[in-house]
């Protein structure tokens, strides 16, 4: 699944070569046996963060954003409502930190949810926010989750 403005559909190919290097590592690899933390890719250009948690109340996930990369985020298992809204849209909560690549927003009276379950993914555009680890209407669920990082 992919989501975002119409405005940002000519803007990015998300079928070039560094997306697919994303969706092969996906395909290819034993998710199941990865540890979490930073896998390798293809260099600072594409690199997986393997998470492992289990999803909290909306009021402790807050709206996040990236400059330099877009996040591929994979949930290989578990399942979490995830929240998402055009960066422009939002406060900062903080300011950014640009060597974690890292800008929370503050919540926002309005904006989407989805809920991405085993082998669902979202690609989040820098002009986009958004919000994981949130729990869904069934509770608080454990989740492993690949976040591939695609440089701009």
């Amino acid at each position: 699944m992919l989501t975002t403005s119409l405005k940002l559909a000519d803007k990015y190919n998300y079928l070039e070569e560094k997306f697919q290097k994303a969706f092969e590592f996906l395909r290819n690899t034993d998710l199941s046996a990865l540890p979490v933390g930073n896998v390798p890719i293809d260099g600072e250009n594409v690199y997986a963060n393997v998470q492992s948690y289990v999803t909290m109340e909306p009021s402790k996930c807050p709206f996040e954003g990236h400059r330099k990369y877009f996040d591929l985020q994979y949930v290989a298992e578990g399942e979490e409502c995830f929240g998402y809204e055009a960066a422009a849209n939002l406060e900062p909560a903080a300011d950014y930190d640009g060597e974690k690549d890292l800008l929370f927003f503050k919540e926002p009276a309005q904006s989407g949810t989805i809920v991405l379950k085993k082998g669902d993914f979202a690609i989040v555009p820098p002009e986009d926010a958004h919000a994981p680890r949130r729990m869904t209407a069934k509770g608080p669920c454990q989740v492993k989750k690949i976040v591939v990082k695609v440089k701009l």
